[in-house]
């Protein structure tokens, strides 16, 4: 279901929208798989979001630069929240009381919400890890918090968020394999404890996340771990965290099939364009990264033709767009030479219109894999993304 942007547009959500979440059910059905590539879709009592999925990144309850409305624009389905940065700020009983993230926002289309572990976990001087939770200190104000899967499961309760993941521990590759077993082993017993402490939430899914590494059996034993327990979709954790595309293609090789078929399977924190299609390939249905959003404020376009970097000046006389096949308010209405001139001059415009056309970029991605795996054309849809992208930016005028 293609979503209204007026809609989106047009106000915060009323008592009848929110009736509505607490009385609706999560599913997920597929649709057509070609090789291990699936299409599908996830309904939710906000909208269904079409599969693969990328899901631009709301840190802070914004993507920044860009108005939800224009975010729906780009063919977004769904958000994701970050529950570190926003349990430190604004406050997740703020946001509660202001009428959850949806309306504080006015994203009245779903989000998931990470647990916060990953940030936490990136505080290494700043944390303490045993078999409660972490504690740690605001990198804002040096405050102490404890994070743990039962204050995850509260503070994303709080915030009112569609998907919820489970808190578990994500250590940064390379590490020894006991370090990895250790870790995995600690975030399936707070799978469990993430489990108990969500609850019976109607209109509200909870994601089970499995560890292991770039270890096979370790990620066996986790996926079996999660499916005892039971969750209404399965993440790939612990990855993109500095293995490198070869090992991380290498881990997806295997570790979607351990997760069940007839669930949503979600891809953390990934990540550049050919990282998704080989993600989505290995039978992947959602990912989220910052990337699109933070390079666009950096001056990195993503295009067919690959990555441009618009502050270099053989753009600054060029009248033709980013991309003459983009349909993206940037390509369709400003020059190079514009953009150019304006990130240059650090405008804020740069940031806007270079945000929306990566993220509308990333969003006919995901459309062209969605077309192709429904018509059984995603071998050839693939080879000619990569051929595409290996010719290069156009020449200089």
């Amino acid at each position: 279901m293609a979503r209204d942007t007026e809609v989106l547009g047009a106000g915060v959500l009323g008592a009848e929208v929110t009736d509505e979440v607490q009385a609706g059910r999560f599913g997920f059905e597929l649709i057509a798989q070609d090789g291990a590539a699936r299409t599908g879709l996830i309904e939710t009592p906000r909208g269904q979001i079409r599969t693969p999925a990328f899901m631009p990144v709301g840190t802070a309850a914004t993507v920044k630069a860009m108005q939800p409305e224009s975010v729906a624009a780009t063919g977004a389905d769904i958000l994701l929240g970050n529950t570190y940065h926003l349990m430190l700020r604004p406050g997740s009983e703020r946001i509660a009381r202001l009428g959850g993230l949806h309306r504080f926002m006015n994203w009245p289309g779903p989000i998931l919400t990470d647990s916060g572990g990953f940030q936490v976990m990136s505080l290494s001087d700043l944390r303490k890890l045993d078999e409660s939770g972490v504690r740690f200190k605001s990198h804002i104000d040096g405050s102490e918090h404890l994070l743990s899967p039962e204050t995850s499961m509260a503070i994303q309760a709080d915030l009112g968020s569609d998907i919820v993941m489970c808190f578990d521990e994500c250590p940064a590759l390379p590490a020894s394999r006991d370090r990895i077993a250790e870790s995995m082993e600690l975030s399936m017993r707070w799978a469990a404890r993430s489990k108990e402490a969500f609850g019976d939430r109607p209109g509200h899914a909870l994601f089970g996340i499995q560890q292991g590494g770039l270890e096979e059996d370790l990620r066996a034993q986790s996926a079996e771990a999660l499916q005892e327990i039971g969750f209404d979709g399965y993440a790939v954790g612990g990855l993109a965290v500095g293995e490198g595309q070869e090992a991380m293609f290498g881990c997806l090789d295997y570790a979607p099939e351990q997760l069940p078929q007839d669930k949503p399977r979600y891809l953390m924190g990934v990540g550049k364009p050919d990282d998704i299609v080989g993600a989505v390939a290995r039978g992947i249905d959602m990912m989220d990264c910052v990337l699109p959003s933070r390079s666009g404020r950096t001056g990195q376009v993503f295009t067919r033709l690959g990555v441009l970097n618009i502050k270099n000046a053989r753009h600054m006389d060029d009248p033709r767009p980013l991309d003459e096949h983009c349909s993206c308010p940037a390509c369709r209405n400003y020059s190079r030479a514009y953009l150019h001139h304006v990130f240059r001059s650090q405008e804020i415009i740069s940031s806007m219109l270079l945000t929306w056309h990566n993220l509308h970029y990333y969003q006919e991605i995901m459309a062209g894999m969605r077309a192709a795996i429904a018509a059984g054309e995603f071998a050839a849809w693939q080879a000619e993304f990569h051929a595409t992208r290996v010719q290069g930016d156009i020449d200089p005028l």
